[in-house]
């Protein structure tokens, strides 16, 4: 609808090297709408473009192929000199491009090497200037202070070395919008390849250039984006998994994000944090991702179990001259009373573990070692109704004389 003379792609395009059918069939698709429209696609490598170390082929370069895009390639001389040759349309290849008044350079995906690369595009830019024409870089780097994450990044002074022989430069690789001193420009990444961005300002820049090459460039978000949405649900003072599941399922249906029709699915990560009284085992992660799934009607329901254990300070203050048999079991009662299932019964339960472990060593068979558990917890259960028996008389005896007095 912008009526644009051209569109850069400045490096991944995909978000893996491996692309899944799915995914190249809607790039396939959108590159012939752009085909059809008579949009020329001009594109380079990123670092998750790049092609496998024993293929001379990437998945960006198929597309070049079927003349879907124009993927530019510098070569590098004997010399390590960066060397631009011009686009070729039988051959599908080359390093520069020219439409209308644009003339567009390409680069590779150089890593932590950015910065020695830049002196040489400077150099390998130069020698291919025309007059008149408005040099645009396309390149795939991070900049420093503009970087998500503490990867190396090239400093803006670096960058900006790049201005003696261009006008324009597209930046790619950081997935937010940022822009310098209106020549250097990242959008950011169309679509969130990872939930940690959806807060990012992202989109694509829609850039009107004059005869004098003054450059207006907006920068357009307004699309339809998938919603996200991240909830937390803290695990304290629950002692069953089946309760926690119950209660992060009526968070979920109290808070959650419904998918609405006619917009795309919202993604939904929750996360379970606090002290958990049981085993990690014990989670129903799958019930509650499609428990969750199901109440919101979401895409994705992704669950991050941020959870920590009570922690694990074991036998303390226990006499160093105490022996082996009494060191384990005050080892493993204490491991037993952080189980809020068990803390109740820690010493008969590390007995019994003790007991199960000493069978094991001596080759003791299953049978017999699962009778020795049904007799122990047999026991446990009849000492735990006389403890309840006896507690009640008391209880009676207690009312009893506090009625007399």
């Amino acid at each position: 609808d912008e009526k644009v003379d051209f569109v850069i792609i400045c490096g991944d395009f995909f978000h893996k090297r491996s692309v899944p059918p799915e995914t190249m069939n809607y790039a396939v698709a959108g590159l012939t709408m752009m085909k059809e429209a008579g949009i020329p696609v001009v594109a380079i490598e990123g670092n998750h473009d790049q092609k496998h170390i024993d293929s001379p082929y990437s998945w960006l370069r198929s597309l070049a192929n079927w003349n879907l895009l124009c993927l530019l390639e510098p070569t590098n001389s004997d010399g390590g000199r960066i060397v631009y040759e011009r686009w070729n349309e039988e051959q599908g290849r080359g390093g520069f491009v020219d439409i209308g008044r644009a003339r567009i350079f390409g680069s590779h995906w150089y890593g932590a090497s950015a910065g020695w690369a830049i002196p040489m595009l400077v150099d390998g830019i130069r020698e291919n200037r025309r007059d008149g024409a408005f040099h645009i870089l396309m390149l795939h780097t991070d900049v420093e202070g503009h970087q998500t994450h503490p990867m190396p990044a090239i400093s803006v002074a670096t960058l900006k070395e790049l201005k003696a022989v261009t006008e324009y430069v597209g930046l790619g690789h950081t997935h937010m919008n940022y822009e310098i001193e209106n020549w250097a420009f990242n959008p950011g990444s169309i679509e969130v390849t990872s939930i940690n961005e959806y807060r990012e300002t992202r989109g694509v820049y829609l850039v009107e250039v004059d005869e004098t090459n003054s450059v207006k460039a907006t920068h357009i978000d307004q699309y339809r984006q998938r919603p996200f949405q991240r909830l937390r649900f803290d695990v304290d003072h629950y002692d069953d998994a089946a309760k926690i599941t119950d209660a992060v399922l009526e968070m979920v249906t109290n808070q959650g994000r419904r998918a609405e029709e006619g917009q795309p699915e919202p993604i939904v990560e929750i996360t379970l944090a606090g002290r958990l009284g049981i085993p990690n085992s014990l989670l129903e992660l799958q019930k509650i991702r499609d428990g969750a799934q199901k109440i919101t009607g979401a895409l994705h329901v992704r669950i991050k179990n941020h959870t920590s254990p009570v922690e694990y300070a074991v036998a303390e203050g226990l006499d160093e001259n105490s022996g082996r048999e009494m060191r384990e079991r005050r080892v493993i009662e204490d491991l037993v009373v952080r189980d809020n299932r068990f803390k109740a019964r820690s010493e008969q339960m590390a007995r019994l573990i003790v007991g199960v472990k000493r069978e094991a060593l001596n080759d003791e068979s299953p049978d017999k070692i699962a009778e020795l558990i049904g007799i122990e917890l047999d026991a446990s259960n009849e000492r735990t109704k006389t403890d309840d028996a006896e507690t009640s008389v008391e209880n009676d005896i207690l009312q009893a004389v506090g009625t007399s007095s």
